[in-house]
């Protein structure tokens, strides 16, 4: 007969185990979700791209000898300042330099005088890797908008409320949240996002009310939705009717894959 300890220290086993296998369990049940841009940070990761770049390709990395003193990032206007289109974005992971400047003096000079020079990937990186990489590059750019309004006044309002600090650049998603029924902040692109939100209806309740109905009267999605350490905020209070229509439309915008095939304004 087992002594009351021997019970306990079963117990304990059998708990930790559980937590140790939980993760694992989670991720094959409810299967966890990556949109392209994602996969391209993490392909950017792997590949050492924020080593020079900065965290998250925002740039500020030294490199003396160059002309700004510093390895650009890949957000604001400083990305236009580099590559004429976008299929130059996809010349310099693969060749380290554009194809208009691989027989420039000047431009070759120019590099040889800095001490960190931009690596080439072919072979290490694949023509659809690459894509994907492009695609981190295209939504933290902030170079990509809507066409029309109301969406364009949407990513206004979204960035003014900090929208994509949690769910990732553009709604990109990817953002870890103890808790949560799997483990991060979920998007707005993809199945994660259609999942969440079925009508408009319960996209306008989860903006002003930071909750939806269907959810709280559900008692397993209740439980995971308010331990989660993340918790979606109430805007009602900070939003008018019209700056959450164009919240509605912006999100229909990605949606539909606008950061995907919306143009990169890079003044070309």
């Amino acid at each position: 007969m087992r002594s009351p300890w021997s019970r306990i220290l079963l117990a304990v086993s059998l708990l930790l185990a559980a937590w140790v296998a939980y993760p694992a369990a989670r991720d094959l049940v409810v299967r966890p979700e990556a949109s392209r841009a994602e996969r391209g940070r993490d392909l950017a990761i792997a590949n050492g791209c924020f080593a020079c770049h900065g965290a998250e390709g925002r740039g500020g990395v030294a490199n003396p000898g160059s002309r700004r003193e510093t390895i650009p990032g890949f957000t604001g206007s400083t990305l236009m300042m580099y590559v004429h289109d976008e299929d130059e974005i996809r010349q310099y992971i693969r060749d380290g330099r554009p194809d208009r400047l691989a027989e420039d003096a000047e431009y070759r000079a120019e590099m040889a005088a800095q001490a960190v020079r931009m690596p080439a990937y072919r072979g290490w990186l694949s023509e659809q890797e690459i894509d994907l990489v492009v695609a981190y590059v295209r939504v933290v750019s902030g170079m990509i908008e809507p066409d029309a309004e109301p969406a364009r006044r949407g990513l206004e309002v979204a960035v003014r409320l900090g929208c994509f600090g949690c769910h990732g650049a553009l709604g990109m998603g990817g953002r870890d949240n103890p808790g949560s029924l799997k483990g991060y902040v979920p998007g707005f692109m993809g199945a994660d996002f259609r999942d969440l939100v079925r009508s408009e209806v319960e996209l306008r309740e989860w903006i002003s009310k930071g909750r939806i109905g269907r959810l709280e009267g559900n008692p397993i999605a209740r439980w995971f939705t308010r331990r989660q350490v993340l918790q979606m905020p109430a805007y009602e209070t900070h939003l008018t009717p019209e700056d959450l229509d164009a919240l509605v439309a912006l999100l229909g915008w990605i949606q539909s894959g606008g950061p995907d095939t919306g143009r990169l304004a890079l003044g070309e």
